[in-house]
């Protein structure tokens, strides 16, 4: 559990370095933004598939 959670914590700083530096993390093509009037629906399904498949692969690095 210890091991997951340093893992974890290094992931998210990496990502948040990233966005910092210009990543266009939660605007990539395919994101799905619909406005109309004074509300905004919002669902960033290709950043949620990028974000799975990088933690997918680094977990099976960190496994082995």
């Amino acid at each position: 559990m210890g091991r997951f959670l340093i893992v974890a914590g290094v992931v998210m700083v990496v990502a948040g370095l990233l966005v910092q530096m210009g990543l266009p993390l939660g605007r990539l093509p395919g994101d799905i933004r619909i406005q109309r009037g004074n509300s905004t629906f919002y669902f960033p399904i290709v950043t949620c598939i990028v974000v799975s498949l990088v933690l997918s692969v680094l977990m099976a690095l960190f496994r082995r």
